[in-house]
């Protein structure tokens, strides 16, 4: 990149995200690392690190960033607050057509920026290098005993939220007692995985598929639904995953024998809209269907999970889905299977997420943008110089009209 200057942005999307794409500490480590790059952070009230910590470590504040050459965010920056002629890194949520970010592409294309999306860095072998989904199962986890224990009343259960950090949670962790509870999580990235290390930091014992479907058991299990168990091809009940993730119309779903005898589900699954939904609305209605609490980490609304009718939020984090009727309403009820579908989990430990966040871009982002050739940034390009880049050409009925 030669002689550039570098803006960590103030979050400015509502509800606020108070995460920041490098620590105080990283900041500091990266004007060791790169003293050819000039570094400032846009000050912000609300962000996770103070903006004394910053200064602290000899980071200079700056509040307009219009000098700068690059600057990164995390969830999508305002239109209003776009810069003409930048390159920004951030979430933009537009490469499955959203609708609601329609305005934003428009906005990315109009005002000649290049848009490298977090999201679409991948590796050789086409893995994503850099995300939250480890924080957003861990939280998502959490959430979901936490809405049990208000359901039920079963347990006391403190929120990840008002927790200093993850070191706090995992110490607090050791005082908790649950009761039996049956538990599903599905996926096999790092949403699952994430989700997965809850359960072990809670001594939640891990059961075959096979087993939790035939036991009963007196103390609290949970099983891992990955991809090969939940779907099954239609011609002749087998299962390639290089075909169902290019065909998912091929197959259909069987979660549903081993969702329905959960007490919790924790859904972390990838989902192709192509593909068939865990189960659908009719299967809840069901006497067999036991799932009192739903964990939607993936957050598609009306998606894999059928209740998930909306997102929620950090301070309303539940709402209840009404079993006979299949209308949102208040949760906690008897006749509602409660909905916990938060879709910025990680937020609930926003310095854990940001250090881990900040590893990579201080690892890997950082020397492949100064890469003019570099296949991973060329390829998380979705637009530049007012254009749609050549892998996201297929957006451009969504970028026309008003």
């Amino acid at each position: 990149m030669g002689r550039k200057k570098i803006g960590l942005l103030r979050e400015g999307k509502f509800p606020p995200d108070s995460r920041v794409a490098m620590t105080p500490a990283q900041c500091q480590l990266f004007k060791d690392k790169f003293p050819h790059i000039d570094l400032v952070v846009q000050p912000s009230h609300g962000r996770c690190f103070a903006d004394a910590e910053y200064a602290e470590k000899g980071i200079a504040l700056q509040e307009d960033l219009h000098d700068c050459d690059v600057l990164f965010g995390i969830k999508e920056v305002p239109v209003e607050s776009l810069l003409h002629d930048k390159t920004y890194l951030f979430f933009s949520h537009t490469i499955k057509k959203q609708p609601y970010n329609r305005k934003l592409m428009q906005a990315l294309l109009r005002k000649r920026i290049k848009m490298v999306d977090y999201e679409c860095l991948v590796d050789e072998a086409g893995f994503r290098v850099i995300a939250f989904g480890r924080w957003a199962g861990i939280v998502g986890a959490h959430n979901a005993l936490w809405t049990w224990s208000r359901r039920t009343g079963d347990f006391p259960f403190k929120r990840a939220k008002d927790m200093k950090d993850f070191a706090a949670l995992k110490s607090y962790y050791k005082k908790v007692t649950l009761p039996p509870l049956r538990i599903v999580v599905t996926g096999s990235g790092r949403v699952a995985k994430g989700s997965m290390e809850v359960m072990e930091l809670l001594g939640i014992e891990k059961v075959s598929p096979e087993d939790f479907l035939q036991n009963s058991y007196n103390k609290s299990v949970y099983m891992n639904l990955v991809d090969s168990y939940m779907y099954k091809r239609i011609k002749d009940e087998g299962y390639d995953k290089k075909e169902f993730h290019q065909f998912p119309d091929r197959y259909y779903s069987t979660a549903y024998s081993y969702v329905a005898s959960a007490d919790i589900l924790i859904n972390g699954i990838f989902w192709n809209p192509e593909a068939p939904r865990l189960f659908e609305k009719p299967d809840m209605h069901r006497k067999d269907f036991k799932v009192q609490v739903v964990a939607d980490i993936s957050c598609d609304v009306d998606g894999s999970v059928p209740a998930t009718l909306r997102t929620t939020t950090i301070n309303e984090p539940v709402f209840g889905y009404n079993k006979y009727t299949d209308e949102a309403t208040a949760p906690f009820e008897t006749d509602t299977i409660d909905i916990m579908a938060v879709d910025n989990l990680p937020n609930e430990l926003p310095r854990d997420a940001s250090s881990e966040f900040g590893n990579v871009i201080l690892s890997t982002i950082i020397t492949e943008l100064q890469n003019p050739e570099s296949r991973m940034v060329n390829d998380a390009t979705i637009c530049l110089g007012g254009k749609l880049n050549t892998p996201y050409l297929y957006l451009s009925d969504y970028t026309a009209g008003d």
